[in-house]
């Protein structure tokens, strides 16, 4: 067992847990878009963050994503201050501008106290005010559960990511049904932005 603090409680957990894993099991709410417990951690979407020191120089902290930060002895761990508040707020809002009509993304923006009901108010609401177009005409924010749950669960590898940076997508293998697709749904599933839909053919 691993003894270490988070928000101010010492506690013990098992050595193989995570940082997201430790701080469930206290009843911590920690927001995340690209974690699933049946995949490995990607630490992709980074709206996990905490901020993270040690005991011995409990003045130096830094940001790391939750999922893939694996427990270690000593840690003193912050799941709410005003740094990791502001920081997922701002990866909220570059998540936002790729795909400013997620309903998903909304209703986490209020969650985190970055938008309300009404409209643009505070940081994201009023970023996505003064925007005058969209960057991309997609739903989809790269999270990667989709390829990774069918190469990691199916092992179809039917999907998969295409090229990089700004023009980084999700693409099926020369823009056609992979012959290697089972059609189990299972990338629809495990998408947090419902950017994948199912359809039944008659």
């Amino acid at each position: 067992m691993i003894n270490l603090t988070i928000n101010g409680n010492a506690e013990e957990f098992d050595e193989n847990s995570t940082l997201l894993e430790a701080s469930r099991k206290l009843g911590i709410k920690i927001p995340t878009l690209c974690n699933n417990e049946f995949l490995k951690p990607y630490g992709g979407c980074r709206l996990c963050l905490v901020e993270v020191a040690t005991d011995r120089a409990p003045e130096n902290s830094r940001l790391l994503p939750s999922c893939c930060t694996p427990v270690s002895k000593g840690l003193i761990v912050k799941t709410d201050t005003e740094r990791v508040k502001k920081a997922r707020i701002f990866i909220l809002q570059l998540l936002l501008a790729r795909t400013t009509d997620s309903q998903e993304l909304i209703q986490l923006g209020k969650e985190l106290g970055a938008l309300v009901e009404e409209g643009a108010l505070d940081p994201v609401g009023e970023y996505l005010a003064n925007r005058t177009e969209k960057t991309a005409d997609t739903k989809c924010i790269l999270c990667g559960l989709c390829v990774r749950v069918c190469s990691e669960i199916t092992e179809r590898h039917a999907i998969s990511f295409y090229k990089r940076g700004m023009e980084k997508e999700v693409r099926i293998p020369f823009n056609k049904v992979a012959e290697t697709c089972i059609g189990c749904g299972s990338c629809a599933y495990v998408c947090p932005t419902n950017t994948i839909t199912i359809e039944e053919v008659s």
